[in-house]
């Protein structure tokens, strides 16, 4: 379930951040339980962001058939 804060995150904030937890795992200098944390941050943003995508898709989608 979304924190607060995660449900005011925006796509751009959520973007940036996943790729800041990526870089960091990229980067291996991490614990064990800290590439855990990182990870698991990781799926929660890239979940934010592929609900604002979704949200954004459905727009379109809906929009879409008026536009015909």
């Amino acid at each position: 379930m979304a924190t607060s804060k995660e449900e005011k995150l925006g796509y751009e904030q959520a973007r940036d951040e996943l790729a800041k937890v990526v870089a960091s795992l990229e980067g291996g200098q991490s614990t064990l339980e800290q590439s855990l944390a990182l990870w698991e941050r990781g799926e929660e943003l890239a979940k934010i962001c592929q609900d604002w995508l979704d949200g954004a898709k459905a727009k379109l989608d809906k929009a879409k058939p008026a536009a015909e």
